[in-house]
Formats: C-alpha cells, structure tokens, sequence
C-alpha cells in the first residue's frame, strides 16, 4: 500500500470509529447520551497519543498498533457485560433517565471509559502519524482532511440507512486489517471475529432493536387483554408508548387537558414531537382540521407510520415533517390555531462537540416569541411532559409569561412526577383556567438561544461536570507522561535524554497546543450556531462538520499554492472574523430568508475558521517534527473541550472571547524563531533550496 493511500485509509478509519464510538457508547452508558463530549476529549487524547508516539519512533520501522484492537475488544466486553452508568447525585441538572445507578462507581467508570477510548483511537492516529513523518507537511494535512471526510461521509451515509453497530464495527476492523498489515494479520483477524461475535449474540435476543441518526431504539410488542401495545425505549430509557387515542386519554386524562385549557375546538394544529402519533391521534379526535405534524427522528415517525393503532399519519388530514421544531417555526409562514409541544425530552445531544440537546433551542424565550408570531387570532400555545423539578415547571411557565404578557394556565400532578400541562392563550380570553400560574421570588430565569440550558437550574459548572473534568485533566497528564517514557526506553541508554528532548519539542509547539484549544471552541461556536439558524438535526450537523473540515482544506490549499500574508496580518483578520461573529445577533440572522441566512452564516462562521487554519498551515509547514507538532495540536484540543463547559455559565457567544485570548495567546508564545524560521524558509523555498523551512526550524528549535 502506497504511504498517500495508507494515510487516507488510515485517516477515514480515525474519524469513522471516533463517530462510532460516541453513538454506541452514548447508547449502551445511559447517562453517557449527555456526556458525549467526554468521548470526543478521550479521542483527542487517544490520536494525539498516536502522533507522541509515532514521533518517538525511528523514521524506518511501520508502526504495528495492535493494542488497538485489543482494547477496542476490552471496551466493548466491558459495557455489554455491565449496566455501567454515571452516578447521578447532583439536584442542579436534570438527566431525563429512570435514576437507578448500577454498575461500577463513576470514580472507575469515567477514567476506564475515558482511558480506554484514548487506547482505541491511539491506534489509527499512531498510523497517521508515522505517515505524516514520510511526507511533506502540507501533502500530509490534505490527505488526512481528505480522509476525514470521507469517514464522515461514510458514517452519514450508514446513519441514514440505519446501519447497527455490527456494520460500524466490521468496517473498523476490515480497515484495522488492512492498514496493519501481513504480519499482524492473523492476529488482527482472530480479534475481528471475536469482537463481531459480541455483536452478531445479542440479534438473536434484541430483534426489535434498530438504529436511527439519533438513537438505539428498542421496541416490543405487549397483547394484555386482547389490547396490544408497543413499547418504544431509545438508548435503553423508556420513551414512548403505542396505544389507541381512547385508551390513552382514558389512562393519562391529562392527554385532554389542553384541550379543557382553550375555549373552543382548534381548526389547524402543529404538534412538535409528534413522535409515533399518538398526540396526533388525540388532536384528531378533538376536532382538529388539519394538523402539522413535525417529528426530527425519521426512524420513530416511520414506526409510528406502520403501528399507529388509530393509523394517524394515514389521516389525509395530517401531513408530516422530518425537521427541528425550531427550524420549522423559522421557516413556515403558516398561522396555526393551537401549537403543541408534546413531550419533546430528547435524552440526547445534538454531537459530540457540545452541551446542546437536540430540543434546546425549542424553550428559549426567542422560540416561544416564534410560536407567539405563528398564533393566529384566538390561538394558544400549550407545553406538557414530565418535568421532574418544580423548579423547571415555573421556569417553562415564568417564559410564557414574560412573552404572552398574562400568566398561563398550568395543570400540575406531583404525584406522576411533576407532570405539567401549561397553556398560553394569544390573549387572556384565548385561556380558561379557574387559577392562573403566579411567579415566585425563586421562579428561574428563561433560558435564551444563548444559553439555551433549560434543565441547568444556575449559571454554573454542575459539580458533576466538574468531577468528569478533572478526571479528564488527570487522566491526560497521566497517559501523556506514560507515552513519553516509553518513548525515552526505548531510545536505549540515552532514554534520559530522549525524554529531555521530547519534552523539549513539546515546549517548542506550545504555540500549536493553544491554536488546537481556540479552534475547538470556535468549531463548537459554528456547530450550536448552524443548529440554531437551521435545526439540530443529523443532516445540519454532519454538514456543518463536513463544511469545517474543507473550510480547513480552502486554506491548505490556499497556502500551499499562494503567498499568503504574514503571520500578523492572518492574526489580525482571525480577530477581526471573531468579532464579527461577535457583532452579528443571530436574531438578525434568523429573520433572514433561508438561502440569505445561510450565505451570511457562511460568510461569517467560516471566516475565522479559514483564518485560524492558514494560521495553522503556515506554523505547520515549517515544523521540524511533523508528528510531535500535530499531536501537540491535538493534545489542545482537549483544553478547549475543557474550556467548552464555561458556555453553561457565560453562554456561547463566551466561547468567542476564549477562543481571542488563546488565539492571542499562541502569537504572544510562538517561538520567535520559528517566525524568523517561517519568514527565511519561504524566502531560500522561492529560490529553489529544498527542504530550507525545515532547516531552519530545526535550528530555531535547538
């Protein structure tokens, strides 16, 4: 295999499992589903390991990472064998689980889980880093965005057949094999077959389990009675429940209670959440003429399409929509008379990259200002599910309430978990209730699209969240400090030296530690952005991802082909790109049509991005050390995915100052004589001596 196909290969094949892992992962370690960023940080770790380590080899022998596989084997033996959780002991954020906590304690389970992940993709980065070591600096960077898009593509692709982990991990393995090579086949093969088994044993037990772009979905079939019902769970937490319109409204009457909250019967309806009918079904029975019915799970409205006992969705009066409830608000210019969220708890986030849930943007102060503009006269507004917290209830009904003007009307059951049905007609008389809800002096603020954290009760880093991130920072030192000193034993009796020097080309990249921090927060900016300006569904997201990586690419390209401006200049327009997406307000964004919204959202997200990654290019290119340069990049990543967390408490236009300081941080730190090197490898380049950038560097650095 030639170096440029392997290192494609090899980059496809780290994104693919990195994307692999926190589905699967997220699906099998409930509580997991909003900690998935905890598997992008071990990740990060994991493949800047792969790069420490390749830098620490001899240019000669290929690097055999079988431990990869092998602990990939580990992890997932660990998780199918034990109900592992996270302990969930904290009363200031809400996780939408049943609450049992079984398995080994956290103090075990997020350092293993955390540990290992970095083990699994320490692998394929350990391969791409020996390649990037054999080719030219920049050939390098371009393959391996290549190859990274093509393992997004790949994997997006698969979620929208609703492939199950069986194929994921198949095709990590085929890749595994291939890239390790002849002498580690046998071995490779052996650990491929014994880790597909743990797949392929429970298919013949979970028959009702399928993949959608957002969850594992169980569902099973109970006949009691003559009465059949379905039962869906999503990533192992009960969720939905199939029965007939009239079973339903006879065992939870809370069902009708919207409708004993408006005074006349709706004409034209849209339910958010309309999951697999059931509210669409009721709406029907109450009168309704027409309704838009708007579901983001392909997968669940399709099911609810085939089991639906009252064959809702085959209704003629019902049309549906695979969308974010947001989204579709922003882009309907329909006037509805009774408009439903119904039970929109998504239990998942929208990626890796962030603390967003998919429903988050449905309950800031901006979207109920949306539902209000979308009410036709005498229309309402209602919102039930169960909340939990009482303290969430009058959060939900203080925002109703600050945007309609009037208290809403709010059904409570405490015995059934804070169940709350709230209400908000367009006026006073488009509500009746014999009680309006009435606001306390500890009624919590609204959440807004800037800190879109409805079920974080305060401003402020959850001690749990606190906990995972000193696990992470401890675990990374550890594992950091663990790779160094292999690479020093095996330099022989100068491996004292050797850990002096490696310690010493980490020092030298600081610069690119601090870039790799600013440049996961402003990614992390570009994501919560595009899924507030257009739906955080899987479609957006994966677009998003794939439009940063050739965003990056643009300035690859762009420098390896132009002169570009000095290092200062790019400084500067990178700064100025940040404060432009200071200034622009995303409402001025939203009330743009939708193919202006996504020229200017463009324009103003990727201009940064482009900046930063000439930035990067330039300081790359002139790098002694390939591998110990790009791990050392990677390796900062994982304080930006740190330094993420600081959105819970001063929101995400926040990340946009961080990312300023570390990004004026890294020019303050660089080397200056990697500046100097930069400018007078350039000039000797232009004059036809080869490999001079390079020369240079490496006697800057000593």
């Amino acid at each position: 295999m030639s170096i440029r196909v392997r290192l494609l290969l090899a980059s496809a094949l780290m994104l693919f499992l990195e994307l692999a892992l926190i589905r699967w992962l997220g699906a099998n370690i409930v509580h997991l589903s909003y900690f998935s960023n905890f598997v992008l940080m071990g990740s990060f770790l994991g493949i800047g390991l792969g790069f420490l380590r390749a830098a620490g080899r001899d240019r000669g022998p290929r690097p055999m990472p079988l431990h990869a596989l092998v602990v990939l084997l580990g992890l997932v033996a660990f998780v199918s064998a034990y109900p592992v959780t996270v302990d969930k002991t904290s009363n200031k954020l809400i996780f939408f689980t049943t609450g049992t906590t079984t398995g080994p304690p956290i103090w075990m389970t997020l350092p293993a889980v955390f540990l290992a992940v970095a083990g699994v993709l320490s692998g394929p980065g350990e391969i791409v880093g020996s390649c990037f070591g054999r080719l030219e600096r920049l050939e390098a960077y371009r393959l391996d965005l290549l190859g990274s898009l093509l393992g997004i593509l790949a994997f997006t692709g698969l979620s929208f057949l609703g492939a199950p982990p069986l194929v994921w991990f198949t095709i990590v393995g085929v890749l595994f094999i291939a890239l390790l090579g002849r002498p580690a086949t046998s071995v490779s093969v052996t650990l491929l077959l014994a880790l597909l088994v743990m797949f392929v044993y429970p298919l013949r037990h979970d028959t009702g389990d399928f993949w959608s772009p957002y969850y594992k979905v169980s569902t099973a079939l109970v006949v009691d009675q003559g009465q059949r019902t379905w039962s869906v769970d999503v990533n192992g937490i009960p969720h939905q429940r199939l029965t007939s319109a009239a079973l339903r409204s006879s065992e939870e009457p809370w069902y009708l209670q919207t409708y004993r909250q408006i005074p006349h019967r709706p004409g034209n309806v849209l339910i958010v959440g309309a999951g697999t009918g059931t509210d669409v079904a009721i709406a029907l029975a109450q009168g309704a003429t027409h309704i838009d019915a708007v579901e983001i799970d392909p997968t669940l409205l399709r099911f609810g399409r085939q089991h639906n006992p009252d064959h809702a969705y085959q209704d003629p009066r019902v049309r549906t929509h695979v969308d974010d409830g947001r989204a579709f608000l922003e882009s309907t210019g329909t006037k509805f008379d009774l408009i439903i969220f119904a039970l929109p708890d998504s239990l998942t986030l929208v990626s890796g990259a962030s603390s967003l849930r998919l429903e988050s943007y449905l309950f800031t102060r901006q979207a109920v200002q949306a539902v209000r503009s979308h009410l036709a006269p005498g229309g309402a507004f209602s919102m039930y599910n169960f909340y939990r917290e009482q303290w969430l209830v009058d959060r939900l009904a203080g925002t109703l309430e600050d945007v309609f003007g009037h208290a809403p009307c709010v059904y409570e059951d405490r015995a059934a978990t804070a169940l709350a049905v709230m209400t908000a007609g367009l006026t006073p008389e488009d509500q009746t209730c014999a009680r309006p809800w009435a606001r306390t002096a500890a009624t919590p603020p609204p959440a807004t699209d800037d800190q879109p954290f409805l079920y974080l009760r305060e401003s402020t880093i959850p001690s749990l969240y606190r906990t995972a991130l000193v696990l992470i920072v401890l675990g990374s030192i550890l594992a950091i400090g663990f790779v160094l000193a292999l690479n020093a034993a095996g330099g022989g009796a100068g491996g004292a030296r050797r850990l002096r020097e490696q310690a010493r080309g980490l020092w030298s990249y600081r610069d690119l530690f601090l870039l790799g921090a600013a440049f996961l927060l402003i990614e992390t900016k570009s994501v919560t952005g595009f899924a507030l300006l257009f739906g955080t569904t899987w479609v957006v997201n994966s677009l998003v991802f794939g439009g940063v990586l050739l965003a990056v690419l643009a300035a690859v390209e762009v420098t390896s082909r132009t002169r570009t401006p000095p290092l200062i200049a790019m400084y500067a327009l990178l700064l100025g790109g940040l404060a432009l997406s200071w200034l622009v307000p995303a409402s001025w964004l939203l009330s743009l049509g939708v193919l202006p919204r996504a020229v200017a959202a463009i324009a103003v997200s990727f201009l940064p991005i482009f900046a930063a990654n000439i930035i990067f290019a330039k300081r790359f290119s002139a790098t002694a050390d390939a591998p110990l340069a790009f791990g050392t990049n990677l390796l900062g990543a994982i304080v930006g995915g740190c330094l993420e967390y600081f959105s819970l408490v001063f929101g995400y236009r926040a990340l946009l100052i961080l990312a300023a300081a570390l990004y004026v941080g890294a020019y303050l730190v660089m080397p200056r004589a990697a500046v100097a090197g930069r400018s007078l490898g350039g000039r000797l380049r232009r004059r036809g001596v080869p490999g001079a950038a390079v020369a240079v560097d490496t006697a800057g650095a000593e």
